[in-house]
């Protein structure tokens, strides 16, 4: 088991380097199929905020204080939600619902892509938008590990530039998720995933040299490229939670 483990780990902070989003969208529903439904959730937002952490220095110039300002109070509000849903509902509902979060999310996301390129609407760059994605991203990434799909679409929306986007998600993930592990540790009493102690060196590993992929690959690799990879693994893991989850339901 540790080595797709440490593979879902590498791939997702690869990608995380190369678009500046992506790691829980791929991670995600591999560990949760792994590691269960909670740990393997909380490994995602461990992993993530390391990741966002090490990212953020090379990107800091380009993060965007007052979209920043706008998105974290709200996120906030909905991992505390999220965090209360991921401690009290069972582990194969919350699998499924893992799934089911990636794979609409991730639909969504791409409507709004396609639409575009259609005259954006001005109300679209105010606040209200970036409130309710940012509820919507917080909720998401403390029940499932999966925020980015959310301010993805928020991003797109607002034609949001992409060097400011990925800029602005490191030190926006590196919030919203420790906040995540904060509320699921407290409603949890502390509780801390069963993985192997010793499978910790090699998932922290695993993070580091897909970082140092995602930076060799990032100026090989097309935006466009690497976030079609993006979703076609997202899709994949998605899809595999959720028909695992309703497997076991079923069952």
């Amino acid at each position: 088991m540790l080595l797709p483990v440490a593979l879902s780990v590498l791939v997702g902070a690869a990608s995380q380097r190369i678009t500046g989003m992506g790691f829980a969208l791929i991670a995600a529903p591999a560990l949760v199929v792994l590691l269960g439904p909670f740990d393997g959730v909380v490994v995602v937002n461990l992993c993530a905020v390391l990741s966002s952490l090490l990212i953020l220095p090379r990107v800091w110039r380009l993060v965007e204080g007052r979209r920043l300002a706008w998105l974290l109070p709200p996120a906030i509000l909905g991992t505390v939600a999220g965090a209360i849903v991921a401690a009290n509902v069972p582990g194969r509902v919350l699998q499924v619902g893992v799934g089911l979060l990636v794979v609409v999310a991730l639909t969504v996301t791409l409507v709004v892509t396609r639409t575009a390129a259609a005259p954006s609407d001005d109300a679209a760059t105010g606040p209200a938008p970036a409130i309710i994605a940012g509820a919507a991203s917080g909720f998401m990434n403390a029940s499932a590990g999966v925020g980015g799909p959310a301010l993805s679409v928020y991003a797109v929306a607002t034609r949001w530039p992409q060097a400011g986007f990925a800029a602005t998600a490191q030190a926006y993930f590196i919030v919203i998720g420790s906040a995540a592990l904060l509320g699921k540790f407290v409603a949890t009493g502390w509780s801390w995933p069963s993985l192997d102690p010793a499978a910790w060196p090699f998932v922290i590993g695993a993070l580091l040299v897909g970082l140092l992929i995602g930076e060799w690959l990032a100026p090989r690799v097309s935006h466009r490229a690497a976030r079609l990879a993006v979703v076609v693994i997202a899709y994949v893991g998605g899809a595999a939670a959720l028909v695992d989850g309703v497997l076991e339901l079923l069952g």
